[in-house]
């Protein structure tokens, strides 16, 4: 009778611990199941409230219970009276920037950064510090030093970071990695992949647009394709890259392909009804009902107003959009070709084009040993299999990977969103395919890329300077 109380105490505990070990684990899972909805509420504050900074945190206006947008920290007062009564946010909870953020404590449990690049390094680390979970636009920063330091810190301050290369969360690409996983083409050999950038895409944010001079920003390469050439590590599983090389150049917009009579502004422009970049045809000519991008980057406006269009007029009248795209200040490649070696000798051809079609996204062929996948860059076209034994062809869509119509990327910026929330509320880095680490190792390469253009050299990835701290012996 003595040692009764111990066994209750010993039964109690066995119970206990069952319940804890199967029960809540199970429990778990079919929250997962369900659609992946949380269950608890993740809070975040957007730090600059650009047009991504705004597409992430709309999930919050889809999914309420699943995240919620408590604070926005952003110089433009317009923009952000925009995100503040979107989301409801109290004003002392609307900050002029991060600085003015940093010195509060901690308000919410994450933040996105969409602040502009070379800021990157700086807002990352400091909010990092504060505790804050980061979702961090690309790229991480525009150096490699400072993308290292940012690894360092996020690493240092056991936070959740997820760098937003957004094409990792997009169903055909997804798609895609599973199929060469499943090893129904056999091994990979050969990537032949091509991002359509789009003629007025480039025109409008590589020309005109914020990532048109190096020197306010970094180069095309890494503000437009670090999504490719991440990509291609994704589907190559991070086989390491051994070799590189590239060669691009500013081939189109300069003063010298400036058409004959041309005026410096569109809208005063005698001849731009013939130039395809025309700001009129572009931003007014559309007619927009209600404010949408590119046209929200050129007058950021709360939507609808009725004189939205007469606000684009004037906004193209003395801001630069309504440049002419042969007179600015532009210096960045619109057409470059990257290549790839892989210790296991498999090769890859990425070609980043700005004079295409609209903006059609990508086109990619994967050859394997034994048959090669095909793919035109959208949802709405599957990904085709051809199998090299049976000579048939296999069409794969993407069922059960849909997500709200209307959402930046595809639908990429929604799963990405997703993502990061399941990891900081569930506290399960894997749901975050793009992590501190495998992000700075494919920035690495972007890097590594524009050392090769710059010098006409075919570069060694086993050099020092690519390792992950810089510091490594070469093997």
């Amino acid at each position: 009778m003595v040692r009764f109380p111990f066994l209750v105490r010993s039964l109690t505990f066995h119970v206990l611990h069952n319940f804890l070990m199967e029960y809540i684990p199970t429990q778990l899972r079919l929250c997962e199941n369900k659609m992946g909805e949380v269950q608890r509420t993740t809070t975040f504050v957007v730090v600059g409230a650009g047009h991504q900074g705004q597409s992430y945190a709309r999930y919050a206006l889809h999914h309420p219970n699943e995240m919620k947008v408590v604070g926005v920290a952003e110089p433009r007062a317009e923009v952000r009276r925009v995100v503040q009564e979107a989301h409801g946010i109290p004003e002392e909870r609307c900050f002029v920037d991060w600085q003015t953020l940093v010195l509060e404590d901690r308000i919410a449990d994450c933040v996105i950064i969409g602040t502009q690049d070379k800021d990157h390094i700086h807002s990352t680390t400091a909010l990092a510090a504060k505790g804050y979970h980061i979702l961090l636009e690309k790229p991480m920063a525009t150096t490699a030093e400072d993308c290292r330091a940012i690894y360092r810190a996020c690493q240092e301050a056991g936070i959740v970071l997820a760098v937003c290369h957004v094409l990792r969360y997009f169903p055909p690409i997804q798609k895609i990695k599973q199929l060469i996983d499943s090893g129904v083409i056999g091994e990979v050999t050969n990537i032949n992949h091509t991002e359509r950038i789009g003629f007025w895409h480039f025109g409008h944010s590589y020309v005109r647009g914020n990532w048109g001079n190096e020197e306010r920003g970094t180069f095309t390469l890494l503000t437009k394709s670090c999504h490719d050439v991440d990509t291609i590590a994704y589907w190559m599983s991070n086989t390491r890259c051994t070799k590189i090389s590239s060669f691009g150049s500013l081939l189109h917009f300069k003063k010298d392909r400036q058409p004959e009579g041309a005026a410096s502004r569109c809208l005063d422009c005698k001849v731009e009804r013939s130039c395809p970049y025309s700001a009129r045809r572009l931003y007014l000519d559309s007619k927009p009902e209600s404010p949408r991008w590119p046209m929200s980057a050129v007058c950021p406006v709360k939507e609808p107003e009725k004189d939205y269009v007469d606000q684009l007029e004037e906004a193209l009248q003395k801001g630069p959009y309504g440049k002419c795209v042969y007179d600015t200040d532009n210096d960045v490649c619109d057409n470059q070709v990257v290549n790839f070696e892989f210790e296991n000798g498999a090769t890859c051809a990425l070609s980043m084009v700005a004079h295409t079609e609209m903006a059609r996204g990508r086109q990619t062929t994967i050859y394997g040993s034994h048959g090669q996948l095909s793919w035109d860059g959208t949802m709405k076209t599957p990904i085709r299999q051809f199998d090299f034994l049976t000579q048939e062809a296999t069409y794969h869509d993407y069922q059960g990977m849909e997500a709200p119509e209307n959402w930046g990327h595809g639908v990429a910026d929604y799963f990405l969103v997703k993502s990061f929330i399941g990891a900081v509320a569930r506290g399960m880095k894997k749901y975050v395919t793009s992590g501190p680490e495998i992000s700075l190792q494919t920035h690495l390469l972007c890097f590594a890329a524009e050392h090769s253009r710059r010098t006409g050299r075919v570069v060694d990835l086993t050099d020092t300077q690519w390792s992950l701290d810089g510091k490594s012996t070469k093997e």
